[in-house]
């Protein structure tokens, strides 16, 4: 998924780790947690984006759940 800069993405080896999403752009990079939503890993990106980073998968956190869910437990 793409919103404005920043690009949302899963890793397909990553099925044992709690639910995730990463997100990138340009060259830097975040980890975020989808329950509780929290940052994992932060690689450049400044307060103010992680804040709007967060909110961005606080609005689409169902869907990246489902997705996950989808991608890795086929259902």
């Amino acid at each position: 998924m793409r919103v404005g800069p920043y690009r949302f993405f899963f890793w397909s080896k990553e099925e044992a780790e709690p639910p995730h999403v990463h997100v990138e752009s340009g060259d830097v990079y975040a980890k975020f947690w989808l329950a509780p939503i929290g940052p994992a890993r932060n690689d450049g990106y400044h307060a103010r984006q992680l804040g709007r980073i967060r909110a961005l998968i606080e609005q689409h956190r169902e869907e990246f759940l489902e997705r996950w869910h989808d991608h890795f437990h086929g259902g």
